[in-house]
Parts: C-alpha cells; structure tokens; sequence
C-alpha cells in the first residue's frame, strides 16, 4: 500500500520569525511539507508558480503587491491554482473579504494556535469545509445586495441545492450536511457542483460569497 503523497506548503509572510514558526509547526506534522517561503507579493508569485504547493498561507498585507493581488493572480493564472488561506491579524479586517472575493479559500487568525493551523491547512487542501467564520459573514452580509432584484441564479436553484447552499454558508462539511440532511456525502457532493455551476463559482467559499451578496442568505 503506498504512502500518500504530502500536503505541499508555500509560506508568504514578510516577518522572517512568523515564517519560521509556521514552518516549525507545520513541519512537525506527518503529511504536511513546507516546500517553499516568501517574503513579500511578488515572490509570492513567482515561488506558489515555479513550485505549485497544494496550499499557500499568506500574509494579507506584504510589501510590493499585498495578499489580495498575489491571490488574484496566481487564481487567475494558474489553471489549477492552490488553495489559499489568507492569514491576518485582525479578523474584522475588510482586506479579508477582499481576499476571499480574489480567490483564497478561507482565512486564519495570526494567534491561532498550532492545533487550528494544522486543521485550517488539511481543511483546504481537502476542498471539503469552508474557513468562514463568524466575523467574515458579517463582512460579507455588509456587501449584500440591498434594494436589487435578485441574480437569475437564485431562481435557478432547486429546493434541496437551496437548503445545501444556505448549511455551506455555515462553513459545514459535506459528511455534515449530508446528515442533517438524511442523505449520502455523495449526494450532497452532486448538489455542491450543481451549485458551483448555478453561482458561476470557482469554489464552496465563492458560492458563498455570492449567496451573500445576492442576499440569499443573511447573518
């Protein structure tokens, strides 16, 4: 039986000392490899292109180009882009939304502590559950649409891709929502790319987005 292959990680901070305790903590982990640093946005770029990691943590604000326009470009050059969690130090932060809109997959509290830092890293690299949490729905509730008629997906969804958007807006899984649900992780899998499709999005944290901002769900 062969050995999985590692979760392959690219650190970008510009504090050399938040890099190395990433690279610590993560490093110490079975299945997870740090395979490349950078310290700034556009070496941020140029190492997620030459080394293409399975995820990038990166630091929202770094000099040269910030964690916002690193992630939309290596989203939008890559044809299968890594995932992404921004990292910060405020959770209120508007950079945050502005990062998830780009493309990341979720985001991470600085002071989150090593047992959050290895989940939020297997987490995405699975493309199963969504890092959105509380502070980031508000975020997203404040840019919902408000006096405007809804997008023609919204009407195009079906009763049960409805009820399977509103539970991913909660940031759950699919094993999680199949059983509130009564049915298979297949199943809800099925309706998940269903609703990808319907919203146009790339991923489960842009559907989301969508779904807020088109005011289909609220916090």
């Amino acid at each position: 039986m062969s050995t999985p292959s590692p979760i392959r990680v690219v650190l970008a901070d510009d504090e050399r000392m938040v890099r190395t305790a990433l690279r610590a903590i993560l490093g110490a982990e079975p299945g997870l490899e740090v395979v490349g640093e950078a310290e700034n946005g556009p070496e941020a770029v140029s190492v997620v292109r030459a080394l293409r990691p399975d995820v990038v943590l990166m630091d929202v604000r770094m000099p040269g180009i910030d964690g916002i326009r690193a992630t939309e470009q290596l989203v939008g050059s890559l044809p299968d882009p890594p995932r992404i969690v921004v990292v910060t130090t405020f959770e209120n932060d508007s950079y945050v939304y502005d990062a998830l809109r780009a493309g990341a997959a979720g985001f991470l509290l600085k002071r989150a502590d090593a047992d959050q830092l290895v989940q939020a890293v297997r987490t995405v690299a699975g493309g199963d559950s969504l890092l959105f949490p509380a502070a980031v729905r508000s975020l997203a509730a404040e840019h919902a649409a408000r006096d405007r008629p809804r997008p023609p997906w919204v009407a195009r969804l079906t009763d049960r891709e409805a009820e399977v958007l509103r539970r991913m807006a909660t940031g759950l899984t699919n094993a999680e929502i199949a059983g509130q649900l009564g049915v298979g992780p297949a199943t809800v899998k099925t309706h998940v790319a269903a609703v990808l499709a319907k919203t146009g999005a790339r991923d489960r944290t842009q559907a989301v987005i969508a779904a807020y901002e088109a005011g289909f769900v609220g916090t």
